[in-house]
């Protein structure tokens, strides 16, 4: 059993990632995984100043949000994202968390896998691969971890769309369950 964070991006209400994400951790928890569920709705976090101060400290000198969730990131063992698609990519809240992540590189982290789910209007086969680079690219900068896998649901674009959409909502669960 692998604990797991589960961390949704999208500030949309009725967001559709969180529709799937919600799937994804029924599935994670139905194959033994301990889940914890971090949205990025009504956080606070700033923006990455560059200091690098916490390449020293492995603490960051701006007091927000991202405090919290990079300490429960740390010690996940399994890390998903969940992220609409915004112009080919991540959402940016997404990629400001990870800036805000670095914290993280120098200290004695636990995770290992990396997992990412995303959603988007246009459903062609390209539409994640540069939100799956930009993710694979933060990985790669933690040599003990390694991105294990994404799922793309495309063709979903109003508020609340994804509960009409049993084959998206099964692909999600089962991604979940399958999650090491």
């Amino acid at each position: 059993m692998s604990k797991v964070i589960v961390i949704s991006t999208s500030l949309r209400a009725k967001s559709n990632s969180d529709i799937l994400t919600e799937q994804l951790i029924a599935g994670a928890k139905d194959a033994g995984h301990e889940v914890e569920h971090i949205s990025l709705k009504g956080k606070k976090i700033g923006f990455c100043i560059g200091c690098l101060a916490c390449q020293k400290t492995q603490q960051c000198v701006l007091k927000d949000d991202a405090i919290e969730i990079a300490e429960k990131v740390k010690n996940a063992d399994t890390l998903v994202f969940a992220t609409p698609i915004y112009y080919y990519e991540m959402s940016g809240q997404m990629k400001t968390l990870l800036d805000r992540l670095n914290p993280l590189y120098p200290s004695d982290y636990r995770f290992r896998k990396v997992y990412m789910l995303s959603v988007a209007y246009e459903d062609e086969e390209y539409v994640p691969e540069k939100a799956v680079s930009g993710l694979q690219g933060w990985v790669d900068c933690f040599e003990k971890a390694e991105f294990a896998g994404s799922l793309f649901c495309g063709g979903i674009s109003d508020p609340g769309e994804a509960d009409g959409k049993d084959t998206e909502k099964d692909e999600a669960y089962q991604f979940g369950r399958a999650l090491e």
